[in-house]
């Protein structure tokens, strides 16, 4: 009996590991003929887990959505990684903070000493600034994520600055997170293009059902892609700097978006903006570097508001705006 027990739990495991596994894969990891396989798959269905099956040579097994979600099995770092991800949603900004310490508290209640020893440590050396934003809604971005993993067109509402909505109908390809913010890589059929969209600007409107066949792009070249259009089409105001400072230093102090390369091994020329350039030079004066601007009127001109302030709060002469 605990031979078989063991065992269920290990099927288990493999079938919450990934999505589809043929019999003889299972029955091979399990050192099992694949008619025990089919018996254990029926233990499981017993228990409550929705295994479905496919018929045929090729047929296999996944684990599929039920009305109700059954038990999952985490290892020791999966169970850790999973109680400080909760730790940290509860204190930040994505609107779910009372449902993030009901879930923690379930799991912190059933998690062996050694791991909530593990988790209290972590949190111990551990402070968070909350946020100011308002929250993300996190039915949204499901929506969202549902669309890119089903290759399923989308069809929204999008509020862009100025609020003035437009409606938008795309092929979502890629939900990229930047510090704050979400964003959502998608090919706009209207435009035929390209187009960068914040999910928390978007409206989704009912379903289409209509799939299409994903457009592949490297992982890093969705990043940079990203990173290029926010840095460059999403604010008011833009400027090109030259700071004198490496790339590594200059991206670890600024944390919002930038598209940023190195020119030498001290110097870089970074491409920013933001909706206030005198909340974008107060950022900037963070780097403690010195900064030439290649272009961006605006930012001159609030560097120079900032220096008349810096210069008063230390007591010396500087004409009031």
């Amino acid at each position: 009996m605990l031979e078989t027990s063991a065992r269920l739990l290990e099927l288990l495991s493999l079938l919450q590991l990934k999505r589809d596994w043929t019999s003889s894969e299972l029955a091979g990891r399990l050192g099992v003929s694949t008619r025990t396989v089919r018996a254990d798959v029926g233990k499981l269905r017993s228990l409550g887990y929705p295994v479905d099956a496919r018929p045929g040579v090729a047929g296999g097994y996944r684990l599929a959505a039920g009305t109700a979600m059954p038990p999952l099995l985490l290892d020791d770092d999966e169970a850790v990684a999973v109680a400080v991800g909760l730790s940290t949603v509860a204190t930040g900004r994505l609107g779910v903070e009372e449902t993030s310490l009901t879930a923690l508290a379930k799991l912190e209640q059933v998690l062996p000493a050694h791991l909530r020893r593990r988790v209290e440590a972590v949190r111990e050396a551990t402070s968070v600034v909350p946020g100011v934003d308002p929250p993300l809604d996190l039915s949204v971005l499901g929506v969202v994520a549902a669309a890119v993993r089903a290759h399923e067109r989308f069809r929204f509402g999008y509020t862009k600055p100025g609020d003035t909505e437009t409606s938008r109908h795309v092929e979502p390809q890629r939900l990229v997170s930047w510090g704050a913010l979400w964003y959502l890589l998608a090919w706009d059929l209207d435009r035929d293009d390209w187009r960068v969209f914040r999910v928390d600007r978007m409206t989704p409107r009912p379903p289409t059902g209509a799939r299409f066949r994903p457009r592949m792009i490297p992982e890093d070249k969705v990043v940079e892609y990203v990173v290029r259009r926010v840095s460059r089409a999403a604010w008011k105001y833009r400027a090109l700097l030259l700071v004198h400072a490496p790339v590594a230093e200059v991206t670890a102090k600024i944390r919002i978006p930038l598209a940023i390369e190195a020119a030498g091994d001290s110097r870089c020329r970074v491409e920013l903006g933001s909706d206030d350039p005198d909340r974008l030079a107060l950022w900037l004066a963070q780097l403690d570097a010195d900064i030439e601007i290649l272009e961006g009127d605006e930012l001159a001109a609030a560097f120079g508001r900032l220096a008349g302030r810096f210069r008063r709060a230390a007591g010396g002469p500087g004409p009031r705006p």
